[in-house]
């Protein structure tokens, strides 16, 4: 098989046909460079001619061309020379530097200075004069100066190639970490949902239940008084979540965060729904960061969820909290049986919800069972050093 020739550019094109053209128009004006030469009258066509064909590969076969175009140029020195010729040779040399190899970028102008210094030198010591410099200047006009030309145009068009790379890397870096907050967002967001609403629908689900089950007016009525609170307080969470994600303006007054002051009426709202809760608290549960905070309350809350959905019926669900200098501590117990079902749906997000909120403070998570009969949900928060996050 035989290799095929890269298709030249079309700038390249362009470049072969001006020079090309120019080199006939000077030859037909009768321009040469000199006379007197090896091969006068027409000759210096064919090096005209094979220089413009290698003006078609600068830009695909660089190394190539500027090879070759040396030993055209030499043919053309043998002939009166057009200028034309010279031109496109210099135009290959500053293409071989601007679009060859990195090695040949930088060869190009280290040969051709030393080629400029030689043909200096050595016309200086063959002739003894000083109009023998003017060979010099001419050798770097030809050489040197294309192939410097070039490397500034290369430096020039890497940098603003690394800055373009630079500049996506950081619109890429950007746009990955506004994905990584709206995915944290959404996922904050998510727990929030869940703990407010959860507790309040399980209830509902548990008192319609015994309400469609049990043919006594009295039960149905403890059912649905039951069922309306709860769905006024989850109306009421929803509200205050809706309040937190809608941009009131900066004059409207925050939307206040559960604290662990309304640990009380959080257990008496699950007395109501059915369980038999306690509470035991130690240490002072003020002055906490707002984030300790709000995570320990909403794990005691959903802890006392998956109690109402899953403790066995009858037992004491036990919240103790405790603090001292370094932590807080909650801890929940609740009867465990195992059962086929549990008396209201779940999805299995609440334990993760917890365990990604004990997290994000740094601190520690575990729930299973904890000896015969009891399921122990056990949250440990640190006080210093904690993962600042905001409701």
């Amino acid at each position: 098989m035989h290799a095929v020739l890269p298709r030249p550019h079309r700038d390249d094109l362009k470049i072969a046909v001006v020079g090309l053209a120019g080199g006939l128009a000077l030859w037909g004006f009768g321009l040469g460079m000199s006379s007197g030469r090896l091969f006068d009258g027409n000759w210096l066509l064919v090096p005209l001619v094979a220089m413009a064909g290698l003006e078609l590969l600068r830009r695909t076969r660089p190394w190539f061309a500027v090879g070759a175009g040396t030993l055209v140029l030499a043919a053309d020195q043998c002939t009166q020379g057009s200028l034309a010729t010279v031109l496109m040779y210099t135009d290959l040399v500053y293409a071989a530097v601007l679009y060859g190899s990195p090695a040949a970028a930088r060869r190009i102008p280290v040969g051709s200075g030393l080629l400029t210094v030689a043909a200096t030198l050595g016309a200086v010591a063959g002739l003894r004069r000083p109009e023998a410099l003017l060979i010099g200047v001419a050798v770097g006009l030809v050489t040197f100066a294309p192939a410097a030309t070039g490397v500034l145009v290369r430096n020039h068009r890497d940098t603003a190639a690394a800055e373009r790379l630079r500049a996506e890397q950081t619109a890429l870096l950007a746009e990955m970490d506004r994905t990584q907050a709206v995915t944290a967002e959404r996922a904050r967001m998510a727990r929030e949902l869940h703990d407010m609403v959860a507790n309040h629908l399980s209830a509902i689900a548990i008192h319609s239940t015994a309400a469609l089950s049990l043919d006594d007016q009295d039960t149905t009525r403890t059912a649905l008084r039951t069922i309306r609170e709860n769905s006024v307080d989850g109306l009421a969470e929803m509200r205050r979540l809706i309040g937190i994600l809608r941009d009131a303006g900066e004059d409207a007054e925050p939307v206040a965060a559960p604290t662990l002051a309304g640990l009380g009426a959080l257990v008496e709202q699950s007395r109501t729904n059915g369980l038999d809760v306690g509470l035991t608290v130690s240490g002072a549960l003020t002055g906490l960061p707002a984030p300790i905070e709000l995570a320990a309350y909403r794990i005691v809350q959903e802890s006392l969820t998956n109690a109402l959905k899953h403790a066995a019926p009858g037992g004491r669900v036990e919240v103790i909290v405790a603090r001292d200098d370094e932590r807080i501590e909650v801890r929940v117990d609740s009867p465990y049986a195992a059962v086929d079902a549990p008396r209201a749906p779940g999805s299995g997000a609440g334990l993760v919800g917890m365990r990604e909120r004990a997290g994000l403070l740094g601190g520690s998570f575990d729930a299973g069972p904890a000896g015969t009969g009891t399921w122990r949900v056990r949250a440990t928060l640190p006080l210093e050093g904690a993962t600042e996050w905001t409701e």
